[in-house]
C-alpha cells in the first residue's frame, strides 16, 4: 500500500498510488484496505512520530477498480494530544471514500481499568490444527483475493446458520506474509470477514455504506484473531461488528459497519 506525496499546500496534502488487484474482494477494491490507505495518508500528512489513526470513520460513495488512485488530506486540527483530518480517496474525477480520522498516541502495554474481551474465551492465539488458509482449492479463493497478500484462515463452520437460530459468530485468524502485523494491517482486519448475512443464507455482494474503526493498541508479532458478529440483519440493512485481538490477548481494533443485505439467491 505505497503512497507518494505529490503536493503540500498549507493544510492540504495530496498523495498518489495504485490500488493493487491483490487487495480486492471479487473485482472491487476491499473497503478496509481503502480505509487503511486513508489512515496512512493522514498519518503522513500530520508527520508527527508516534501518532496513529485511533479513530477512522469512512463513508463509501462507490467501489473503485484496481488501478491508479489519489488521496487528498485536509488537516482540521493540530493539538497537543488529538489531531483531526479529513481524507478523500478518489479515482479519476470521482471520490470513492470520504473519511474523518483522529490521530493520537494509542495505549500500549497499559492495563485497562475495565475490559470485556469476547475473543479470548472463544479463540486460541493460533489457528486450530487443520484450519485451511484461503488459497487454491479453498471455497473462498475465487472471491477473497486478499489471501495473496496475507494468510487468512476462516472457520467456515461459524459462517453457516446456527442450529439454535442464534446470530452468527464468525471466527478468523489472519496475519501478513513474511512480516509482523502493523497498525494499518490491523485496520484492514477490521473489515476482513465475509458478510454476517451468510448466517441467514443471504450471499453475494453486500456493499458497505459506512464503517467506523477504533485502534486500541499496536499489535504484537503473531496471529490476529478476528471475531465478527451482528446485532440485527434487517430486510435491507445490516450491521457487522469486528473485534481484532492480537496473540497476547489485547484488543487492537474494534469496528462497526452498516451495509446492504444481499438479495435472495
Amino acid at each position: 500500500m505505497a503512497l507518494e506525496e505529490l503536493t503540500r499546500d498549507g493544510d492540504v496534502s495530496r498523495f498518489g498510488g495504485v490500488l493493487n488487484e491483490h487487495w480486492t474482494i471479487g473485482p472491487k477494491v476491499h473497503g478496509g484496505v481503502m480505509l487503511a490507505l486513508c489512515a496512512k495518508a493522514a498519518r503522513a500528512a500530520i508527520g508527527t512520530p508516534g501518532l496513529e489513526p485511533i479513530a477512522v470513520s469512512g463513508s463509501f460513495l462507490w467501489a473503485p477498480d484496481p488501478g491508479p488512485m489519489h488521496v487528498t488530506v485536509t488537516t482540521r486540527k493540530r493539538g497537543r494530544r488529538v489531531n483531526l483530518v479529513d481524507v478523500e480517496l478518489g479515482q479519476g474525477d470521482r471520490v470513492a471514500v470520504r473519511a474523518a480520522i483522529t490521530l493520537a498516541v494509542p495505549e500500549q502495554h497499559v492495563d485497562p481499568l475495565l475490559v470485556a474481551n469476547p475473543v479470548v474465551p472463544l479463540m486460541t492465539p493460533e489457528p486450530p490444527p487443520g484450519l485451511e488458509p484461503i488459497g487454491p482449492g479453498h471455497p473462498m479463493a475465487d472471491v477473497v483475493h486478499l489471501a495473496r497478500g496475507c494468510d487468512i484462515r476462516p472457520s467456515l463452520t461459524t459462517m453457516a446458520p446456527r442450529a439454535d437460530g442464534g446470530p452468527p459468530v464468525i471466527e478468523y485468524w489472519v496475519r501478513p506474509k513474511d512480516c509482523a502485523p502493523d497498525v494499518l494491517f490491523a485496520l484492514v482486519c477490521g473489515d476482513v470477514s465475509a458478510p454476517v448475512t451468510y448466517g441467514v443464507n443471504r450471499f453475494g455482494w453486500a456493499p458497505t455504506v459506512q464503517l467506523t474503526a477504533y485502534l486500541r493498541g499496536i499489535p504484537a508479532d503473531g496471529w490476529l484473531r478476528v471475531l465478527c458478529t451482528t446485532m440485527q440483519i434487517g430486510a435491507e440493512w445490516f450491521d457487522e461488528d469486528h473485534v481484532v485481538v492480537d496473540c497476547e490477548g489485547r484488543i487492537i481494533v474494534q469496528s462497526r459497519q452498516l451495509a446492504l443485505v444481499p438479495g435472495p439467491a
